[in-house]
């Protein structure tokens, strides 16, 4: 009963780089991409997006991403109301 009533995981992937221009999202390097962790759901790794999107906010090149990897699981599921 206790595995029943575990919160099922909703892996998020938080990312970043430099793009190559400021209408793409094509990056500079994949080499130097950032790859900042994957998170147990969309609350935290929005938190860490937001912390690496507030730290590099004065290079306007930089950009991070929440990839919603529970998606790429199970993708013909249609997207929940909450946005996630």
């Amino acid at each position: 009963m206790a595995a029943a009533a575990e919160e099922k995981q909703l892996l998020h992937l938080v990312f970043g780089g430099r793009l190559k221009s400021l209408d793409s999202d094509r990056f500079e390097n994949l080499d130097d991409l950032d790859i900042v962790g994957i998170y147990p759901n969309y609350r935290t790794a929005y938190d860490a997006w937001k912390q690496c999107a507030q730290r590099s906010v004065d290079d306007a090149m930089m950009r991070y991403y929440v990839v919603h990897l529970h998606r790429l699981f199970d993708p013909v599921a249609p997207p929940k109301p909450d946005g996630d």
